[in-house]
């Protein structure tokens, strides 16, 4: 692998680890430190994530038409700045619930952007050939942050406060944006100003979509198993850590710990789909995943609840 992917490499590990480090602060905050309730918590979660369906679409053909790792580090230095903002205002004695919006608003934004310019960024460091290994390397690092992160940063908000898993995830942006710039690779020439950002390219998004059977019905199926989740997420949050009394790092280890089935589904994917067809193993993963949820949500909190959330969440 060329010395060029192994700083985009660095930059993807650092900018990973900080966000799952900084996994569930906002509603620790929120909860915390403001006292906020289930509604506050999730228009929290929400209102990012309204953005990054409002900008997705448009926001691929005009990063298409821009150098992409000028993109990717102004994109580093917006979320840091923003996230940073925190920590300053709560120092001042100055943190209010429409701060958390805003930087919520502000990170969901140059995420979107980040990743649509990192996609093809990877093509320009890494050559045809290698893209396989270049990719194993990103989803292991991935994982690997996606069940640590939530953990230590539970023990680090336990032992610190919510604030600190905010810094660590503002210095892994920065330490992104660092190793991008030492990154030298001749961009491919693109357009000086880029495509304009048009409700055409929206419509003609779903248009794709809606053209194709499988595609359709994978996108609704995303978008229903997504929400579902998604809704049930800050609610989590508000029965666990507000409820339920549990400490962060319990909080972290429910979330973070479950994540080593992703180990073990992506070892077994392609051998599961050689054998028994994409379609089947994707409709009895879909159905195990709702049973062992059905089964959570009929237990009662007790000593083994933390345990009982881990197998739910592992689906």
């Amino acid at each position: 692998m060329s010395r060029p992917f192994w700083w985009l490499y660095i930059a993807f590990v650092a900018s990973t680890a900080g966000t799952w480090l900084g996994f569930g602060a906002f509603p620790l905050i929120a909860i915390e430190e403001l006292s906020s309730g289930p509604a506050a918590v999730s228009a929290l979660a929400a209102a990012g994530l309204a953005v990054g369906a409002l900008l997705a679409l448009p926001l691929g053909p005009w990063v298409e038409g821009h150098r992409k790792r000028p993109v990717m580090i102004a994109a580093d230095v917006v979320r840091c700045v923003a996230l940073l903002s925190v920590p300053a205002a709560y120092g001042l004695g100055h943190l209010g619930y429409p701060q958390l919006v805003v930087v919520s608003v502000i990170a969901a934004a140059a995420n979107i952007a980040f990743t649509a310019a990192s996609g093809a960024y990877v093509k320009q460091v890494v050559e045809p050939g290698n893209l396989l290994r270049a990719n194993a390397r990103f989803e292991s690092a991935a994982w690997t942050a996606i069940a640590l992160g939530p953990v230590l940063g539970g023990a680090a908000v336990s032992l610190l406060g919510p604030i600190v898993t905010v810094e660590a995830n503002a210095a892994g942006f920065l330490l992104s944006a660092l190793a991008l710039l030492a990154i030298r690779v001749r961009p491919p020439k693109t357009r000086a100003d880029g495509p304009p950002m048009r409700a055409s390219g929206l419509i003609d998004g779903w248009r794709l979509i809606n053209a194709d059977r499988s595609l359709r019905r994978l996108f609704h199926n995303t978008i229903v198993v997504s929400a579902l989740i998604m809704a049930t997420e800050p609610l989590l949050a508000v029965l666990l850590l507000g409820d339920l009394g549990w400490p962060a790092w319990q909080y972290g280890l429910a979330f973070g710990l479950p994540c080593v089935g992703g180990f073990v589904g992506a070892q077994l994917a392609g051998r599961l789909e050689a054998r028994y067809g994409r379609e089947r193993v994707l409709l009895v993963a879909e159905c195990c995943g709702s049973s062992a949820r059905s089964v959570w949500f009929s237990l009662r909190p007790g000593p083994r609840a933390c345990s009982s959330l881990c197998s739910w969440n592992s689906w």
